[in-house]
């Protein structure tokens, strides 16, 4: 799954593909909020990227295109 994170006074959005489901995603994002923490997403090849919740302006869930290579209209 395709998560769209967009970071305060940041020009780019962040975009990572999860094997998590939505749910999960969004269940780790909400506790993150609620502690005031860190979210903490772990991509499909084993990176991890680590965002202060401090910092989120948004976060957008979605299917990701499979096996699509070159340019998205």
């Amino acid at each position: 799954m395709e998560v769209k994170i967009g970071v305060q006074n940041a020009a780019r959005e962040l975009t990572i593909d999860v094997d998590e489901s939505a749910e999960d995603v969004e269940k780790r994002l909400s506790e993150a909020v609620a502690n005031d923490g860190v979210l903490t997403l772990r991509d499909s090849k084993g990176r991890q990227l680590l965002v202060p919740v401090a910092k989120l302006a948004y976060v957008e869930l979605g299917h990701g295109t499979v096996g699509q290579v070159g340019f998205r209209s």
